[in-house]
Parts: C-alpha cells; structure tokens; sequence
C-alpha cells in the first residue's frame, strides 16, 4: 500500500499539473466531450480522503468522475455537495451485479445519467447460458432504470470474449439485450487484452457504446480471456501500445457521451499516472 497521501501532496500535484498543462498542444476546453476518470483508479487514497482527491483531480484538469462501490457509503446529497464542490461531475456509476436493483434509488438521488454493471458473478462466466441468464437480468434492469429517467450498461473485461464454439459470450450478452435498455461501456485495455481490436469493435458496435475506458496496454505481453493477475499490464494512456487517436476519432464519429480514463494499478502513485493520462491525452484530443 503507497505512504499516506496528505494535503501538502495534493498542493505540490496541483501547480506541477497546472504547468504541464501550460505546455499541453490543446486544452481541454478545445475538446467537445470533457476528460473524466473513474474513481476506481484511486480507491487507496479514496477511501481515507475523498474530498482531497477530487480537489486533486479538479487541479489536474478532470471534469468528471465515474463512480464506484466504496464511495457509496457517503449520503446521496453528501456525495453530490462534495462534487460540486470541487466543479466535478459524475454521469456514471458503477454497481455491483448483486443487489444492484437495490441501489437504483440511491443512484437517481446523485443525479446519474447511466448505471453500469462492472461485472458478471463468477458462477456466469463459464457457460453461454450463463451470459444468457445476465443477458435477461440486464434487460429487467434497463427497464427499471429507464422507468427512473437514467440508461443501463454494462462494463466488458476479457473473460466475456471465452469462445463457446463460433460465438463468444460478449456476443451473446450483445445479442439477448434490448440496444434500447442496455448500452455498453466498452474498456478498450480489456478489448485489447483479449486479442480483440476496439477500433473494430467501435466501427461495429458504435450505436451501443455510450462511454469508453481509456487505460494503456504495456508491450510484450500475450493476449488471454482469463481474469487474473496474468492479465494486468496496464500503463498511463498513450504510454503503451493502443493507437488512441483512430479511437478517439472513432468515438466521436459514433457519438460516444463520456470518456474516462482508468488504470486499475502501475508502477506510479495512482494520482501521478492520472496526471500523466491526462497530459498525454491533451496532444491526442
């Protein structure tokens, strides 16, 4: 676990982000869609000081935020005052497949636009019926959260891209779901991961994907359909091996709302390599 992240930290990351930014190709308010990054990719210092790290990552440059489980134990309208406190924004959330329908009251009372399923339970994975039955669960799901004036979707790892014969189960839970109940929050790493080409997939599935996670993809290392730690060779975005910039075009060809970046661990201080994603994002937007 990395040092305690104290407020004198987040001071001294604020003016080296406000002057790399000074030297940045486009600034972000150039850009039609604005940068945000999924809290998940700071979860450490999250859970001891959210307020500093929001405050961080305003002063790096992030508009909006993507929600996640461990946050969801602060009050609705506590966690909308420290928001805006800070000039943030968060579309999205995501929530865990288990109990998920509970939540979706809570949800409405942060104002979300979009309720993300980041995963399906483990007992799923290993049959087409499986994503059968997720795909199902997803369409009830989308219906009570369209009732409520958000959208549902669901966020892809590697795993769903296991073949069943000639059909994966991504394709399934794509096929048996309503476009009109359930979008998707295509992970581009997971693609890549999975010897899959998001590039491809946004071209093919554009009409679905309403959001993308931006994370970086270190070289050398093989492809695989299995979640594990095997799997993790993330790295800052455009530090690695996927060509952003077709994407990024690609995603506002295809009207894409949001766009956030993630990075699941790394060799660096969560906050630096949010800093560094951000700034190297600035020469690709």
């Amino acid at each position: 676990m990395e040092a305690m992240f104290n407020r004198r930290q987040f001071v001294r990351l604020s003016f080296a982000s406000l002057g790399a930014l000074a030297g940045s190709k486009l600034a972000l308010s150039s850009v039609r869609r604005p940068l945000g990054i999924q809290l998940y990719s700071v979860r450490e210092q999250v859970e001891y000081d959210l307020p500093g790290v929001l405050a961080a990552l305003h002063q790096i440059g992030y508009k909006e935020v993507e929600l996640y489980w461990n946050i969801y134990e602060h009050p609705a309208a506590e966690l909308r005052r420290m928001l805006e406190d800070y000039d943030l924004r968060a579309p999205s959330g995501h929530f865990d497949y288990e109990g998920l329908a509970d939540k979706l009251d809570y949800a409405q009372a942060l104002g979300l636009q979009y309720v993300i399923c980041p995963m399906l339970p483990k007992d799923l994975w290993n049959t087409l019926d499986g994503f059968k039955r997720a795909a199902d669960q997803f369409n009830r799901w989308g219906e009570q959260v369209h009732r409520r004036g958000m959208n549902f979707g669901f966020h892809n790892h590697n795993y769903e891209f296991h073949r069943f014969g000639d059909i994966t189960g991504f394709d399934t839970l794509l096929e048996h779901t309503d476009p009109k109940l359930v979008a998707l929050e295509m992970d581009c790493y997971w693609i890549t991961q999975a010897g899959e080409d998001p590039l491809q997939m946004l071209t093919k599935h554009g009409g679905r994907i309403a959001m993308l996670h931006l994370k970086d993809r270190k070289a050398g290392f093989p492809f695989s359909q299995s979640l594990d730690q095997s799997a993790e060779h993330f790295t800052e975005v455009g530090s690695g091996t996927i060509g952003w910039r077709a994407i990024l075009i690609a995603a506002e060809k295809h009207h894409v709302r949001h766009l956030f970046v993630e990075q699941d661990s790394g060799d660096r201080p969560p906050l630096d390599s949010a800093r560094i994603s951000y700034q190297n994002l600035q020469s690709l937007l």
